[in-house]
């Protein structure tokens, strides 16, 4: 076949030979005559070029070790690891995969002492090039001793930065998880969940597994949409005013029921409808960072459980989404309802007395505390107090001509001088600052002083009125002195009552509070019991308001105050 610009052409080979009309003798006829004796077989020899070959590749040599760019890099960063620059000026710095390399000497300066700065805790304005070359380092190992506290920093320069550069919202949140998994942490992914929404399948769901098994008070909104039907984000009142409520209230009411559920049923939610086996995944490892795959290897298989595919499990959380909605509409006077919400009457009310508590705590934390009793403060009130009255009480003088004047509280300025309208005037102010400051306080004791300073007037004396219980009158020759309000309780008699009041339950959670780890033990009691820690602590304060006149859980601690009180509870 040949080829020219014509097109293709076909050639035809023609094999011919002199000899004509040859016989073809029959098959199986063999010339004994032309028959060869067979040969010996040829012993096949090696020759020293094959041997010398055999030799060389059978030979042991060391592998010269193979150099990359990110194992340049990781020396060098263990080689910089401690160094530090004084005061630098910032010198801006962008490189797509920045490495020491690519830095001027200025911007190298800067690089060092603004890192230094970040590990002590401040963050100054950067660019992000630096920002990721110090992430490289973290995430390669340098510049930490524990993997915790690695992970503690990279996820500080993630908060501190993000506002700033919205990129870091990309990549930060795959790169803490792969750091988790290398290293084996059991970190909350929840927060990773909900900044990062591209990683929101693999980690959902193992955010999802974790909080249902052992820490459903750690669920978040984000992690538990992914089980929802119901797509809370197109409601408009989640767009609008209850967007807030429903991110904190929802998670809430799923571990709430979670609870209900282990106590009627003695398993919880996850237990109750177990999910499909794990699927084992391969997870590539810091994808577009500059990382050496030689430390912790190319990927990592990471077993994911569909906990979100569960039907059953499905429909209930939906069904909390739309009844929690419906709740928090109703609690906050928002027209219109979701229609279709069908639970448990038991559970409907469960999670309705829950939200109601809670929205009456969070208004009364609007309004400020109740009542709150400084001591310090009221003590010195009380001190200012019987200056005030010693200075109110005239002593009579026995003197002619002032007995009607002792008498009513009426002294002339010549019997004291100047100095005891200064005495007075002193003390009066005092008692009004003491006053002023502890106005909580007065409004909390059950006595008060009933003196009032009187008013100084133009002339030559000082009239001091004073207050009277209603019936009671001065008799001439009367001394003013102050009454005395009965005697209240004593303090052990209202914690006897206190104690008395609170059920079994209520009495276990707060000897649990008073103990090591006393939080953690709260929260397995009320899981026993059904209910929530949070529902516990505000019934106990409840109690403790009527009978006691103060809080006595803070936060989720005891009160010192409750803490030597402690045997009354025990008895």
């Amino acid at each position: 076949m040949a080829k020219d610009r014509q097109g293709l052409h076909f050639s035809e080979l023609v094999w011919e030979s002199t000899e004509q009309n040859v016989a073809i003798p029959p098959r199986g006829v063999v010339d004994e005559g032309s028959r060869k004796p067979k040969s010996a077989p040829v012993k096949k020899t090696t020759s020293g070029y094959d041997t010398v070959q055999l030799q060389l590749w059978d030979m042991e040599e060391s592998a010269e070790p193979v150099t990359t760019t990110e194992s340049e890099f990781v020396q060098r960063a263990r080689e910089l690891v401690e160094h530090k620059e004084p005061a630098a000026l910032f010198v801006p710095f962008k490189s797509y995969w920045p490495t020491y390399g690519h830095m001027t000497g200025a911007q190298s300066r800067w690089y060092f002492f603004w890192r230094d700065e970040v590990r002590q805790g401040r963050y100054p304005k950067t660019d992000l090039s630096y920002i990721f070359l110090h992430i490289y380092e973290l995430i390669n190992g340098v510049g930490w001793d524990e993997p915790q506290e690695g992970c503690r920093q990279l996820s500080l320069l993630w908060e501190a930065y993000r506002d700033n550069y919205k990129r870091l919202d990309q990549y930060l949140g795959g790169w803490i998880a792969d750091f988790s998994f290398v290293h084996k942490l059991d970190i909350p992914l929840s927060e990773i969940v909900a900044r990062s929404r591209g990683l929101a399948g693999d980690l959902a769901e193992l955010e999802l597994v974790r909080c249902l098994s052992a820490a459903p008070e750690q669920l978040s909104i984000e992690v538990l949409s992914v089980m929802s039907d119901y797509d809370i984000s197109k409601s408009k009142f989640y767009t609008g005013e209850g967007k807030i409520a429903a991110d904190r209230y929802i998670p809430q009411v799923v571990a709430l029921i979670d609870a209900y559920v282990a106590r009627k049923h003695g398993s919880n939610l996850i237990t109750m409808f177990p999910p499909s086996p794990p699927i084992v995944r391969e997870r590539y490892l810091f994808r577009s960072a500059v990382y050496d795959i030689s430390l912790y290897g190319y990927s990592v298989l990471v077993p994911v459980i569909r906990v979100s595919k569960s039907p059953p499990l499905r429909s209930l959380i939906t069904r909390l989404f739309r009844l929690t909605e419906n709740k928090l509409r109703a609690l906050m006077g928002y027209r219109g309802r979701l229609k279709d919400v069908r639970v448990d009457a038991d559970m409907d009310d469960l999670v309705t007395r829950f939200l109601e508590r809670e929205f009456r705590k969070a208004e009364q934390e609007e309004k400020g505390p109740a009542v709150v009793i400084d001591q310090q403060k009221l003590e010195q009130l009380e001190s200012d107090s019987e200056v005030v009255r010693s200075l109110l009480t005239v002593e009579d003088t026995g003197e002619p001509g002032h007995e009607d004047d002792a008498d009513w509280g009426i002294e002339s300025e010549e019997a004291h001088g100047e100095a005891g309208l200064a005495g007075i005037g002193n003390a009066v102010d005092a008692f009004g600052r003491a006053e002023s400051a502890g106005e909580e306080s007065v409004s909390a004791c059950s006595s008060k002083p009933e003196e009032q300073a009187g008013q100084i007037t133009g002339g030559e004396h000082v009239v001091v009125h004073r207050e009277e219980p209603p019936g009671d009158s001065l008799s001439a020759g009367q001394k003013l002195t102050a009454s005395h309000p009965p005697t209240s309780d004593s303090e052990a008699d209202r914690w006897t009552l206190f104690a008395s009041e609170l059920t079994p339950l209520q009495r276990e959670t707060m000897l649990a509070l008073a103990e090591e780890d006393g939080s953690a033990k709260v929260q397995r009691l009320a899981a026993g019991a059904g209910t929530m820690a949070e529902l516990l602590y505000d019934e106990i304060n409840e109690l403790a308001m009527d009978s006691l006149g103060d809080l006595i859980i803070d936060g989720e601690e005891l009160t010192e105050e409750c803490l030597t009180m402690l045997d009354y509870i025990k008895r």
